[in-house]
């Protein structure tokens, strides 16, 4: 499975230095960081309503496609701040058999 993530990084990084006209993740690039996390975010939105869809009765594939769509946004989202997905992989890996309640407990608390 992570074979897939890091072949789509690699070409998430390959775009990096593309024209923006050539390819629609070198335009997100040129585009910036915002306009990139205002694409994760609608995709999260689509993913959430696909989800309530299914749930009532609907197509599972539309579901399928928006979390495709949400996990290759994010993964732009990651390349572009210089990261991929193997130390996300890494991370759920590191929480496998924990307790959620315990894993959660186990963060730092916030101010916010």
């Amino acid at each position: 499975m992570s074979e897939i993530l890091t072949r789509l990084h690699d070409v998430l990084e390959a775009r990096k230095g593309m024209a923006p006209e050539s390819s629609y993740v070198a335009s997100l690039y040129h585009k910036g960081l915002n306009k990139i996390l205002e694409k994760v975010g609608e995709e999260a939105v689509e993913t959430i309503l696909a989800a309530r869809d299914v749930d009532a009765g609907g197509d599972p594939q539309s579901l399928i496609s928006e979390t495709a769509d949400l996990w290759f946004h994010t993964l732009v989202m990651l390349a572009k701040l210089n990261t991929g997905p193997e130390p996300v992989l890494a991370e759920l890996e590191r929480r496998f058999g924990l307790s959620g309640l315990d894993e959660k407990a186990s963060r730092p608390q916030s101010n916010t």
